[in-house]
């Protein structure tokens, strides 16, 4: 696709105009990665159990980021998809990138959960819960597409290999959770009755769909690291992708017990309160334990030389589902200690949002982030 401007002679100029804008050849669904670590430093910001002064304002041009970051993302996936449908369809085919579809999805829904959390301070409630609304239904409708359509691919089309899973493979299995996380913000919304009761059951389901699925898989990457080692450098920062349902699980069942009494009838309201402790302090336990972990082969990484790549965008939402989850705990066991610790993580998240931001904007203007890939895919795909 591409124009030749004539000359006065009526001959073809030497160099031709390139429309299919190559810059956006190879910019897969991982950007929308950026979004998401943007919006959840709102939104975890927000739901800090402390007062901190000018913390709100904060969280306000955050989301405000993250809202520009999703226009300017989804228009250059568009563009990707018209300009560039060769390498879209490559992307699917390709084991290593097809997991990242589930970003888009979360994107949507993060920056909408910003939008009714925060963003109602700026345009008002009413039009938050408008926007939260379309958001939260295309990114759903998206997250239940990703989690059937990539696991399919998975099975019928990419060739994996043995001992090579990855946390990746998390991301579309994710979504659904993260729908069960901000999903409870639209409860209260609803008239009293069938609807939010439906709308309150239909996340809890979506929470218990992505929960088994990671049960299979979390399993599958600890197996691969034991038997195989640490993974790649630039791979190792997707560690911190497990922390991703740890801690959204664990908003979840917090978010879901606030609004129960009134959209269940008792005795279940009182048992999603209770269910969310139970539930909430022991994955919280493995989500600090996974931290650890991640953090040292992290650290390892970088001794033996990892550099910036995408794939420390993997610090940012997942942590910021952990403060989230914490906060919530802190709200309903009224320790000081969950308090505490979701202002440590939050501190956390604010450091890696920061550096990852600075290091994909260098990266963006300098042209590196655009160019073509190193090969580096766990398997093949199937010919038949």
């Amino acid at each position: 696709m591409a124009i030749f401007p004539r000359t006065g002679t009526g001959t073809a100029a030497p160099r031709p105009v390139d429309l299919r804008l190559p810059s956006l050849r190879h910019l897969g669904p991982n950007w929308y990665a950026t979004v998401m670590g943007t919006a959840v430093v709102a939104t975890a910001g927000a739901s800090l159990p402390v007062d901190v002064p000018g913390l709100r304002a904060s969280c306000v041009v955050v989301w405000a980021l993250s809202a520009v970051a999703l226009a300017a993302v989804l228009t250059a996936r568009a563009g990707h998809w018209i300009l560039h449908r060769d390498q879209a369809r490559a992307h699917l085919m390709d084991p290593a990138v097809a997991p990242f579809h589930g970003c888009m999805s979360m994107a949507l829904l993060a920056v909408g959960a910003g939008t009714l959390v925060v963003g109602r301070d700026v345009i008002g409630h009413p039009a938050a819960v408008v926007v939260d609304t379309v958001l939260f239904t295309t990114g759903t409708v998206a997250a239940l597409a990703v989690a059937v359509v990539v696991p399919y691919l998975m099975v019928v089309r990419h060739r994996l290999a043995p001992g090579t899973a990855s946390p990746v493979w998390l991301l579309p299995l994710v979504s659904p959770m993260v729908s069960a996380a901000v999903g409870p913000l639209l409860v209260p919304e609803l008239a009293p009755g069938q609807g939010r009761e439906a709308l309150l059951l239909a996340c809890y389901a979506m929470f218990g769909l992505s929960l088994l699925g990671t049960l299979v898989v979390v399993p599958l990457v600890f197996s691969r690291l034991v038997h195989e080692g640490p993974l790649p450098l630039a791979m190792t920062p997707t560690l911190f992708l497990v922390l991703g349902p740890l801690g959204q699980s664990t908003t979840a069942v917090n978010q879901l017990a606030d609004v129960a009494p009134g959209a269940i009838a008792a005795p279940y309201a009182s048992a999603f309160g209770a269910f969310a402790v139970l539930y909430g302090v022991p994955v919280m336990g493995f989500a600090l334990l996974w931290l650890a972990l991640s953090a040292a082969m992290v650290v390892r990484a970088m001794r033996r030389g990892m550099g910036f790549t995408m794939t420390w965008w993997g610090f940012t939402f997942p942590v910021g589902t952990c403060v989230t989850g914490a906060a919530g705990l802190a709200r309903h066991t009224g320790l000081d200690a969950f308090t505490w610790l979701a202002v440590g993580l939050y501190a956390l998240l604010v450091t890696a949002w920061a550096v990852a931001g600075v290091r994909t904007l260098g990266g963006l203007f300098s042209g590196v982030l655009l160019a073509a890939p190193r090969p580096l895919r766990p398997g093949t795909v199937r010919t038949t």
